[in-house]
């Protein structure tokens, strides 16, 4: 076997005095090789991403790497100085960051950020700059790469956005590529081109990609080898074929138990005559933008779309990127106004509701966000922000904090962490924090948008069955957005597919997913990463030049 390009020796990083633990890594080693994909999987706060940050030197202030070496090139890279590392980042090693909305400068045009690589690290002009971020926009395949050059983030979609990142990090073609959760949220389809792009370039150049990922759809699709972590410790190692289908550790193997099934759950029976809680009826809307000296844009972002929710039922809505998902459930929770249609929860058309008015009735309808870091408020501690709505409709402080803490048990969280900052959680459980706050004014429509997208299998497991349990106990009903479609078939009763704002299908879940009647949905399903990974792994295992790599242990 070749020399590796990075090798992570003996490494441990120490945590500040209060944290759940001692250390984030505990005496870690993996070696990465030119030519090989090494995914590294986990549940949240396994040390996933700690483990990335510290080879990039990128740890937040508190947290230092207390022994151990991380080399590339046969130095060090944790005894270079920040001139010299700022050198190394981009050029030879690059990354891909798991929330691209915290990553992106909101100030910068999404064309001028991924310029800045060029800019820094070659002698391009500006015209030469401009071709090449824009052929990278194309081969990340935005929908309009002119536009996106002068869009700014808060102008693209979530996917969108990740696929900005994703051109930043491969834009100088580095060594190392090291990406953290790149694919979480995007949709199916969108997340093939994007692996079939990584494992292009990778091949290509003979780069070593670190690949960290709770998808083992995307491990079946793309790893060569595995390294499994758990509490910061590396508890399983080897090829992706025999992690996958003979997994040794009892920890494995109860995260691969937890990945959902792509056949749909046998959902408990539902009245043909069961009344709707929530009827969303020729809702359109369309965003324009532009003005006197800029090209004016129109995208009709939801076309004439009606849906019924019953009362006690959860109603999938699923499709790609820029498919008018999130701006659906926008409108449903009033955080857009319609420009046509109604939205009647009971018999309230929450569309013709005035602001002060849907303030009243905010509480019957609730959204767990996508992004729960952009959505949390970063200078109020996580109890606080669960307490707030309850507080906010009448209920004390001490007694909507100690609903806060139950809460926090609910969703898998530690009821003691609630007087921690957001920033002190990892996204899996910053999205915990978002649900918990949706849950706190017990609604009775939950809009979930992609609410376990940023979640561990496991934890996605738990959160899956905590919304059942929900739904049964409390009649909760649901209009749940996901890229996801194994979480769709396991959470949902009726699927409603989207394509460019347009309902394409709409019926029940396991109608929809075992005999699709639309071409788009057929392409979403058969874009399913991982659907056999039996056959994924061994056929990549046999594929000409992959690396044939065995564990160490």
């Amino acid at each position: 076997m070749s020399e590796p390009l990075l090798s992570i020796e003996n490494l441990s990083v120490r945590l500040p005095s209060g944290a759940d633990r001692s250390h984030a890594l505990n005496d870690v080693s993996l070696t990465l090789s030119a030519g090989e994909i090494l995914c590294v999987v986990g549940e949240s706060g396994s040390g996933k991403s700690m483990l990335a940050s510290t080879v990039m030197r990128l740890l937040p202030p508190g947290v230092t790497a207390s022994s151990g070496r991380v080399l590339m090139g046969g130095t060090d890279l944790l005894t270079l100085s920040e001139p010299e590392m700022r050198r190394v980042r981009g050029a030879r090693i690059g990354m891909i960051f798991q929330e691209p909305m915290t990553a992106l400068n909101p100030l910068l045009r999404a064309g001028d950020q991924v310029g800045e690589m060029f800019a820094i690290h070659t002698d391009l002009d500006k015209a030469a700059i401009r071709e090449k971020v824009l052929a990278l926009f194309r081969e990340v395949r935005l929908p309009d790469p002119e536009a996106a050059l002068r869009a700014y983030p808060h102008e693209l979609s979530g996917g969108q956005r990740q696929r900005v990142m994703i051109a930043m990090a491969l834009a100088l073609e580095p060594a190392v590529l090291i990406a953290d959760e790149p694919t979480t949220a995007l949709d199916v389809t969108t997340q093939a081109r994007i692996l079939a792009l990584i494992e292009d370039i990778q091949k290509r150049r003979g780069m070593a990609v670190l690949f960290i990922t709770h998808d083992f759809g995307v491990v079946a699709e793309i790893a060569d080898r595995v390294a499994v972590m758990q509490h910061g410790l590396l508890v399983e190692e080897g090829p992706a074929e025999a992690v996958l289908n003979r997994p040794q550790a009892e920890y494995t193997k109860a995260l691969i138990a937890a990945v959902p099934p792509l056949t749909p759950a046998e959902r408990r029976p539902q009245g043909a005559d069961a009344a709707p809680i929530l009827r969303i009826e020729n809702v359109s809307k369309t965003y324009r933008s532009g003005g006197l000296f800029a090209t004016k844009r129109v995208t009709h972002a939801v076309k004439d779309v009606t849906l019924s929710l019953p009362q006690g039922t959860t109603l999938g809505v699923v499709g790609e990127s820029g498919s008018g998902k999130s701006t659906l459930a926008r409108c449903i929770i009033r955080l857009l106004d319609t420009d046509e249609g109604s939205i009647q929860l009971g018999d309230t058309d929450l569309a013709a509701l005035s602001r002060s008015e849907m303030r009243r009735e905010a509480r019957r309808i609730q959204m767990v966000f996508q992004d729960p870091y952009a959505s949390l408020n970063p200078r109020r501690r996580a109890g606080e922000l669960v307490a707030q709505g309850p507080m906010v409709h009448g209920m004390g402080r001490a007694e909507a904090l100690a609903k806060a803490r139950d809460l926090f048990a609910l969703v898998g969280l530690d009821p003691a962490a609630i007087d921690r900052f957001p920033h002190e959680f990892s996204g899996g459980q910053r999205q915990r924090i978002g649900l918990a706050r949706a849950l706190a004014l017990e609604p009775e429509v939950l809009v979930a948008d992609e609410p376990v997208s940023a979640l561990d299998v496991s934890v996605q497991a738990q959160v899956l069955r905590l919304l059942d349990d929900l739904r049964d106990r409390l009649g909760l009903s649901m209009v749940f957005i996901t890229h996801d479609l194994r979480v769709a078939a396991q959470i949902c009763d009726r699927i409603a597919v989207m394509k460019d704002g347009v309902v394409v299908e709409e019926g029940i879940t396991a109608e929809v997913f075992l005999a699709p009647k639309h071409d788009y949905t057929r392409a979403l399903l058969a874009a399913v990463p991982g659907r056999d990974w039996s056959a994924k792994a061994a056929e990549r295992a046999r594929q000409p030049g992959r690396m044939a790599t065995a564990s160490p242990a």
